[in-house]
């Protein structure tokens, strides 16, 4: 048992003995696709340029390039932005140079985190006002819709500043809409301001679970967008109110991780409107209650202002082919949305429907606050005929290429963010400062390490070897296992906790050593002082280890970053160091010197 245990982790730490190969990542923009072409033109291209390519190959829907050191990777990197345009991410990253047999099993290098790989930190804000005026756009339209299907008539409804209005033909009306409206709608303040119209404000309550929402769902999205552009262990986490930290370990292109970020997009699904001329509008006379927006082809196209849904009731989305073998997008939404999607389709079969790509792009002013505004930008992605009343499920067809499906699927699939976000602090450690972060965490493990084995052998003389070969194995085991923990990361003061852990690791030894020396001075043989040594100090070391342990559970439970970084270590350092201590070492001992007849023993 204890050869298949060490063996295992032996295993999986492994592959940090292979390092990593410096590596440029290309990931499809909007508009573009990840193929074999894309991967022979870049071939060809590199092997024009001289770059010393190590592979080119595909890895889960992005191409991965391996160079061979830091200058090549620079200038692969500067070389293929330039070939392919704005239509792909072009990106520097580090990638495991392990076995492609040991990677099959899981085998993967232990993950390092900002302090030791480098990489780049954003802090974001969150704009919380757009998600209050967004929830009170939704409640015009979902106004409208219920006091249609409660055949309640109405004059007007619409946003006046922070609040919604509804004026009604007479009071009789108006008094069953108040009635019908508070009862449906508790979270909301309605009053009576006179002239026939309520106004309709969202209560304290309200906003607060509207902006508690916005962060968690943009956090969510955020961490679908960066792991849809493939972008290796991100930390992604809520601080404060109103901000976000965002750490990408590895990536070391500030503008390209930017780039990814900045996507601060929403989708929306609206109706085209057939019963106005287009023409008309694109010379200026847009009808109310319509807009003109344009299509990714520059052509004008004239939509419904109402909104049937927004993209963040996605729950999934994936492009395949319909019964004619023509591209299509399958979409999954939530319960909310497929109630949405049936209301607003149940009697507007055959018309067509369109696909908005809203993105929220930084204008260079601020407000009052010092916060930046942002300018909207809308475009038409996708126009499509509605076939059948629509509920959870349902295709977009009428797309030109299995390219073009492919990339609606995975905007769609990334989800919309509910608010805009801005970069409001960004840091980059640089691979050369990680580099002497982890050179000199090494010395200090390292250094400890030696002088305890140096001590252990001179008081301990060959049980001390057992010790220290109970803490070298100790220590291959907690690199072995927290490379198997998917999200495990080391950071510097994880480095820290080894180098604590190196020290603990050999107390249970002492007590044990200890004790078996006890037992000889009271005139017991070897063998009995071994086998009482071990079951004496078991309670001991037991009770040392879990106080320590719990410790550790408190700091990881309360802690943050570097202090859960530092938790996870030790306590894996704890349970992995009482493993050796205790049945390693029991092992080593009884076959060296159990079974066998003793005058003395080298302790």
């Amino acid at each position: 048992m204890v050869i298949l245990v060490i063996a295992v982790c032996a295993l999986y730490a492994s592959p940090n003995l292979y390092g990593e190969d410096h590596a440029v990542q290309i990931s499809a923009g909007r508009n573009a696709v990840v193929d074999l072409d894309l991967m022979d033109r870049v071939s060809n291209h590199l092997d024009d340029t001289k770059i010393g390519v190590k592979s080119v190959q595909m890895e889960d829907d992005q191409l991965l390039i391996r160079v061979a050191d830091g200058d090549d990777q620079l200038s692969a990197r500067d070389s293929l932005a330039a070939l392919l345009g704005s239509d792909y991410v072009v990106a520097l990253n580090l990638a495991p140079a392990a076995p492609e047999w040991l990677q099959n099993i899981g085998g993967t290098p232990m993950k390092l985190g900002l302090d030791l790989r480098g990489g780049v930190h954003f802090l974001m804000e969150v704009d919380m006002n757009a998600a209050i005026v967004r929830a009170q756009e939704q409640m015009v339209d979902d106004f409208r819709n219920s006091l249609r299907e409660e055949r309640l008539r109405y004059r007007r409804v619409e946003q006046q500043g922070d609040k919604v209005e509804v004026q009604f033909r007479d009071q009789e009306t108006l008094d069953q809409a108040i009635r019908f409206l508070s009862t449906n709608n508790p979270d909301l303040e309605i009053e009576d301001i006179g002239a026939q119209t309520l106004a309709a404000n969202l209560s304290e309550q309200r906003r607060k679970e509207i902006q508690e929402y916005a962060l968690k769902q943009n956090i969510t999205i955020m961490r679908n967008r960066v792991n849809q552009l493939g972008v290796a262990e991100p930390v992604i986490q809520r601080q404060g109110s109103d901000r976000i930290v965002v750490q990408l370990p590895g990536i070391q292109d500030t503008a390209r991780a930017k780039e990814i970020l900045n996507a601060t997009a929403t989708l929306q699904f609206r109706l085209v409107d057939l019963d106005h001329d287009v023409r008309d509008a694109v010379e200026g006379r847009v009808p109310p209650g319509s807009q003109l927006l344009m299509d990714r082809n520059g052509q004008p196209q004239l939509l419904q202002k109402q909104v049937m849904l927004t993209g963040d009731h996605i729950i999934d989305a994936n492009s395949s082919f319909d019964e004619y073998g023509r591209p299509q997008v399958n979409i999954d939404l939530d319960s909310e949305g497929g109630s949405k999607m049936s209301r607003s389709t149940k009697d507007n079969i055959g018309k067509p429907m369109a696909t908005v790509f809203i993105e929220y792009k930084p204008s260079g002013k601020t407000d009052q606050q010092g916060k930046i505004i942002f300018d909207k930008h809308e475009e038409v992605i996708n126009v499509a005929t509605i076939q059948a009343r629509l509920g959870n499920s349902f295709r977009i067809t009428g797309i030109d290429s299995p390219a073009e499906a492919q990339n609606l699927s995975l905007l769609l699939r990334a989800g919309a963010l509910v608010a805009p976000i801005q970069i409001v602090e960004e840091r980059t450690v640089g691979p050369s400062l990680g580099q002497e972060n982890i050179d000199l965490g090494m010395q200090a493990i390292v250094w400890g390490l030696v002088l305890i084995l140096v001590f252990m052998v001179a008081y301990y003389k060959k049980f001390g070897l057992v010790a220290n070969a109970a803490l070298v194995i100790n220590l291959v085991m907690i690199v072995g296992v927290m490379s198997m923990i998917p999200g495990a990361t080391l950071t510097l003061p994880g480095m820290a906790g080894i180098v604590l852990t190196v020290g603990m690791a050999v107390d249970a030894n002492v007590l044990i050593f200890e004790r078996i020396r006890e037992e000889i001075r009271d005139g017991r043989s070897p063998q009995q002082a071994i086998h009482h040594g071990y079951d004496s100090a078991l309670s001991t070391i037991a009770d040392a280890n879990i106080t320590t342990l719990i410790a550790a559970v408190i700091l990881f439970a309360v802690g943050t970053g570097p202090v859960k970084g530092f938790s996870i270590t030790l306590a894996i350092g704890i349970l992995t160091s009482m493993f050796t201590a205790i049945v390693g070492t029991r092992a080593i001992v009884n076959a060296v010197w159990g079974g066998k007849r003793l005058n003395k023993l080298s302790i």
